[in-house]
């Protein structure tokens, strides 16, 4: 069974080349630009409507299934449901009043205006996500980047067998149900509230303390309020005022400053906060992916066959073990390997003469 990936994109100039690249030309296989050689998150590819389908199908039959829409008449898909901030501020003067109107086009959702400003305070200012900012770029780019289609939908992989479909199938299943989560902004010690509202107790069920903040992994109505609260990963201070974030299958006895809230593994601020819980610590998709299957260093996608090329910590599909200059196959020639690509002597040699 072979299916094919979406072929969208095709001419949108490189954001990062700056005109050098007259427009994005999909390889075959690779997941690249064939006139530049720059990565699909370097395009400007896809359309906002497309993200939110994309995050759409990730968050569906998950936890966070709230946060997606039904689409109207439609296959019966789901959208993301982004939550977009749109702040009007008025600006003195003489003359007649006028409005500086910023949007941005993520917000946490959930919360007051006034609370998801102090959180957007808190993120560096070329990372918010502000409408025709570099912020708003960046955000785009790493929904690309942590979340690839091809990791959760197998109709956007290049060629799968029908037994490496149903692989793929189970897999995205499980991590949906054991790993996937979005992150909550509260302030310290108030996450969970809204989850254990309006729940009645069972009747014979006395429990101690200890055994009811465990089992409700230490939401604030079991538990009594802490004096001072410290962040996960840098271990300082979470000043009362101040929101942070927290990850429900972590348990809501730990919780992050919104900059800390990042992938263990990159370093990288998780995008819409949209994170894998994995051995106790915060995953971007990619991540964590990589770290349950191998992805191949040719295709970018997860290997779903017991039959790959694997060498110095890389994977790679058979049939792309390959020469990233010239394509030839590689399999029993010689070859070079420099940062993680594949090069045959002679496209070696020539590179080095150039």
């Amino acid at each position: 069974m072979s299916v094919a990936p979406e072929s969208a994109g095709r001419g949108v100039p490189c954001l990062r080349c700056k005109g050098i690249c007259t427009g994005f030309q999909p390889h075959s296989w690779r997941k690249l630009c064939q006139v530049c050689r720059c990565c699909p998150e370097d395009h400007d590819l896809y359309s906002d409507a497309e993200d939110d389908r994309k995050i759409g199908r990730l968050l569906a039959d998950s936890k966070n299934s709230s946060l997606t829409a039904r689409v109207k008449g439609g296959d019966g898909g789901r959208i993301y449901k982004r939550n977009r901030m749109i702040i009007t501020n008025p600006i003195v003067s003489r003359k007649d009043p006028t409005f500086d109107t910023i949007t941005y086009e993520w917000a946490p959702p959930g919360l007051t205006q006034k609370l998801a400003i102090l959180y957007m305070e808190l993120i560096p200012k070329e990372m918010q996500p502000v409408a025709g900012t570099e912020g708003a770029y960046h955000r785009r780019r790493q929904l690309l980047r942590q979340l690839p289609v091809y990791d959760v939908d197998p109709a956007q992989c290049l060629s799968l067998s029908e037994g490496e479909v149903g692989a793929m199938e189970e897999f995205v299943k499980l991590y949906k149900q054991d790993a996937l989560g979005v992150g909550e902004v509260a302030l310290p010690g108030e996450a969970g509230t809204a989850k254990d509202e309006g729940k009645q107790p069972q009747k014979n069920d006395k429990k101690t303390p200890q055994e009811t903040s465990s089992a409700t992994n230490g939401t604030v109505t079991d538990c009594n309020k802490k004096s001072e609260y410290h962040c996960e990963r840098c271990k300082q201070v979470a000043p009362l005022g101040s929101p942070v974030v927290f990850a429900e299958r972590g348990g809501y006895a730990r919780l992050w400053h919104p900059t800390c809230f990042m992938c263990c593994r990159c370093s990288e601020a998780l995008v819409d906060l949209i994170y894998f819980w994995k051995d106790e610590s915060l995953m971007c998709g990619r991540h964590y992916c990589e770290a349950v299957r191998p992805r191949c260093a040719g295709c970018d996608e997860i290997i779903f066959s017991e039959d790959y090329q694997q060498m110095e910590g890389l994977a790679w599909h058979r049939n792309h073990f390959s020469c990233v200059e010239c394509e030839r196959p590689l399999t029993g020639k010689s070859f070079i390997l420099d940062q993680g690509q594949l090069l045959c002597t002679t496209c070696s040699k020539s590179s080095k003469r150039a």
